[in-house]
């Protein structure tokens, strides 16, 4: 068993507010968490409107299997969330 963690700090230009950023950021878990094999959290400052991270923990049976995982999570969430991916980084246990 291999475990990966995938970590995505996002910016969100004209974010005024944190109801809003629930809004454009908000249903990663309801995207992502669905998988058995994925356990997902923001895991950044909490209070911040105009910034977010996030992480994704992802279990397999091998490392080929957590990195196709990510590289989905990954492409999922440059097209469907409406913030700007400054950055990822990925760690394996």
């Amino acid at each position: 068993m291999h475990i990966g963690i995938l970590t995505l700090s996002f910016s969100l230009p004209g974010c005024r507010s944190l109801k809003e950023k629930r809004q454009r950021i908000g249903g990663l878990h309801e995207r992502f968490g669905r998988n058995p094999a994925v356990a997902v959290c923001e895991s950044g400052e909490l209070d911040r409107h105009d910034a977010s991270e996030w992480s994704f923990v992802v279990v397999g049976v091998t490392r080929r299997e957590i990195e196709s995982v990510c590289s989905q999570i990954e492409e999922k969430i440059q097209s469907s969330v409406d913030a700007r991916v400054m950055d990822a980084v990925r760690e394996f246990l």
